[in-house]
Order: C-alpha cells, then structure tokens, then sequence
C-alpha cells in the first residue's frame, strides 16, 4: 500500500496496489502488518458499514476518551467528500481538517485518528461506506460538531439546499460548544 502524508501529519491517505485484469481486479483492502509499519499501531475491533443516497451528509463525530476511536475509512460503491477535523485543543493544526475524496474508482481510504473528528458527504446517487473502527461505540462518550460550523468552515462541495442530514446531525452543537480533546491527552498506548 502506498501512504499520502496530508496537511495534518496525523491523517493519512492510503492507496491500496490494484491488479486489474479483463476479470476485474483485485487488491488487498488492510494488512494489520503493514498498517502498523507504515502508519500506527492500533488494532481495529469493529467493522462498520453505511449506505447513503446523493447528498447524505454523516458527521461531524468522534468519541472522547477514555474510548477514543480511529476509522480507517473507505468506499466500495459511489463516492464521498470524506473529512477528518484537528479536535485536539492546543495542537499546532487544531480546529484545520483534510478533505479527500473517497471512491469506488479510486479506491483511495483514509486514516483518522483517535483525536480528530469524521464526516463525509455523498457525491453520487448511491454510497456504500465502511469504517474500520479500533474502539468500540460508547453512546456516553460520543462528541459531535455541526457540520456547518462557521469557525472550520468546511468547503462542502453542494448547495446547501440539497444536503440531507440526520434530525440529529441537525441538532448538534458549535465546534466551541462541544467537550475536545487536549492536544497533551495520551490518546494510544506505548
């Protein structure tokens, strides 16, 4: 596999080797001895998987410590704008995000670490989206951010008008309203 550093040294782009024949193609999706050399150590503990139509806009979550949680994200069909926000308060990149896009074509996947917040935006009429996730979905420690929030100002590549949320997801707090994280907190073990 081959890594793309981003803006935030943190998040990583990963491009898996394809091998592409009049069959089709084939590729290795995650090898745990290749991610731990090439990018962290962790180990993923639950897979999850997601199906979104045009305009589905999923975000903006993470999970707080002491059951923090990196994705290793990815589309097996449609595309997404998939983006991962510095919610570590005091890092030299805090409150900057990395927007990628993730598809079935490009078959691209991105890290997001424990530290950061996740969300993404369907670009094509239907979406498929799993996430590897290294900690386990705890509903009390779930910090979450509005999509919109003027102070990261994403660049949603839509019309407002046409992107659908979640009652939820509407309902979430500002980015200056929601418990963060400490950039010195030890978010991965030795």
């Amino acid at each position: 596999m081959n890594v793309i550093d981003t803006a935030i040294p943190e998040v990583k782009i990963i491009e898996p080797r394809v091998f592409t024949d009049s069959r089709g193609y084939f590729f290795e999706s995650f090898s745990q001895r290749e991610f731990e050399e090439k990018v962290c150590k962790t180990t993923f503990v639950q897979d999850n998987e997601s199906r979104s139509s045009y305009g589905v806009l999923r975000g903006m979550h993470f999970q707080l410590a002491p059951h923090a949680q990196s994705k290793l994200v990815r589309v097996v069909k449609g595309a997404v704008l998939d983006v991962a926000v510095d919610v570590r308060k005091g890092s030299p990149t805090f409150g900057k995000y990395v927007a990628v896009e993730l598809s079935d074509v490009n078959k691209r996947q991105l890290f997001v670490p424990r530290g950061f917040a996740h969300g993404f935006l369907t670009l094509s009429e239907e979406t498929v989206f799993l996430y590897k996730c290294d900690s386990f979905y705890v509903p009390n420690c779930e910090g979450a951010f509005r999509w919109n929030d003027p102070t990261i100002n994403i660049q949603w590549p839509m019309d407002v008008a046409r992107i659908v949320l979640s009652d939820k997801d509407n309902a979430l707090p500002l980015f200056g309203e929601t418990p963060l994280f400490n950039y010195t907190d030890k978010l991965y073990g030795e």
